[in-house]
């Protein structure tokens, strides 16, 4: 018996020491810290995810609503130039901008715009920008006439320029920890309120342009009766400008003797384009 009961004091005295060694399951505490969530790294994914919209989409406004005088009133946007209208290929050529307001009479077109007109009706063009703006928000608007035979390959050159404007409030604080190289190339972007093309004589073509959407509304409240019959030099005169040279993708239709050419010039294209192809079939 006294074998048993001193076996049952040893259980009994090791039992104590065991349960004073419980702290060691209990040692799991500190891997509290492990799903402590430390979780903030996740919380930084959608504060990266919000700076996302840097580059926002651009809109776009189409000047439609002139009257035409040198063409005789005619509706010079449906001008038909080798089976497309003025109109379409102005559309065509910021078919990927949102929205697209076109500023003039509404007119058969296959495409999804928004239809506008300047106050009063033939108010100029300065009138006619200030309707389109009043119907976008985008960082960016690219304004053209609805009489450039070249739209396209025009707008594809004013494609070709860094984005004019700044980054949102917390995408600029983000690239505050940039290089000095970048900031010094944002600095320099930043400084453009807009781009336009140049014609073969050298010309600004005012109504072929991309430019920041908050220095046209300044520029536009800038000028008495909301711009109506102000001229584009008015509007643009204090804003900084950049130019880029396209020569004859610059050209607009003003007289019929401009729509000739520009026929002519779509004819040659076209047949040289045939050429090249067929061209190209026969080395194949």
């Amino acid at each position: 018996m006294s074998p048993t009961s001193d076996a049952s004091e040893a259980s009994e005295a090791s039992t104590p020491e065991t349960t004073p060694t419980d702290p060691a399951p209990a040692q799991p505490a500190p891997a509290r810290p492990a799903p402590a969530r430390p979780a903030p790294a996740q919380a930084a994914a959608p504060h990266r995810a919000a700076a996302r919209p840097a580059n926002p989409q651009a809109a776009a406004i189409i000047l439609a609503g002139g009257r035409a005088s040198r063409l005789g009133g005619a509706a010079k946007p449906l001008l038909d130039i080798d089976g497309r209208t003025l109109l379409d290929r102005a559309v065509a050529a910021v078919a990927d901008c949102e929205p697209i307001v076109v500023v003039g009479p509404p007119s058969p077109l296959h495409a999804d715009v928004v239809w506008a007109r300047e106050t009063p009706s033939f108010g100029g063009p300065v009138a006619g920008i200030a309707a389109g703006l009043a119907l976008i928000d985008s960082a960016e608007v690219y304004v053209l006439a609805a009489d450039l035979p070249n739209a396209e390959a025009a707008v594809a050159v004013l494609r070709q320029h860094p984005p004019l404007s700044p980054d949102d409030d917390e995408s600029a604080s983000a690239n505050g920890n940039a290089s000095a190289n970048d900031n010094d190339n944002e600095n320099e972007i930043e400084n453009h309120d807009g781009l336009c093309l140049t014609d073969a004589e050298g010309r600004m073509q005012w109504l072929l342009g991309r430019y920041r959407t908050a220095s046209l509304r300044r520029a536009v409240a800038a000028l008495p009766d909301s711009g109506q019959g102000a001229s584009m030099r008015a509007l643009l005169a204090d804003l900084a400008l950049t130019t880029r040279a396209a020569g004859d993708l610059a050209m607009d239709v003003d007289t019929w003797d401009d729509l000739e050419r520009a026929r002519a010039m779509m004819s040659t294209h076209r047949r040289d384009d045939a050429i090249a192809s067929a061209s190209d079939e026969e080395t194949t």
